[in-house]
């Protein structure tokens, strides 16, 4: 767990705290199996990850994909959004969570 987050972490949890977001209770870097998710609504089974300019390269996205299975396997959705999306355009990246929490998401089947 990071002790300080980056610029774009701080400005969504600005809006994401406190049930900010359509009532939606969100935490931060909370612990998921052996990772460390940066955002998650429980209720929704919703996992919201940041990512920055090192997560363009190869072999960091081969591991935020396997990262990415892993929760989906437990009935998670994962949505990623760049730092600079982030940044730039946080209504649309507010907007994109907000569509995503209110459509029902049905768990995998076992």
């Amino acid at each position: 767990m990071r002790r300080a987050p980056t610029d774009a972490e701080q400005r969504l949890w600005y809006f994401l705290r406190n049930r900010q977001l359509g009532g939606y209770k969100f935490r931060r870097q909370h612990p998921f199996g052996h990772y460390i998710v940066d955002f998650i609504c429980i209720k929704a089974r919703l996992i919201v990850e940041l990512d920055g300019g090192q997560h363009a390269e190869v072999k960091q996205r081969r591991r935020d994909e396997a990262r990415t299975r892993y929760f989906e396997s437990r009935g998670f959705r994962v949505m990623r959004f760049w730092n600079h999306d982030v940044l730039k355009n946080t209504e649309s990246v507010l907007e994109a969570i907000l569509d995503a929490l209110d459509t029902p998401h049905l768990p995998p089947s076992p």
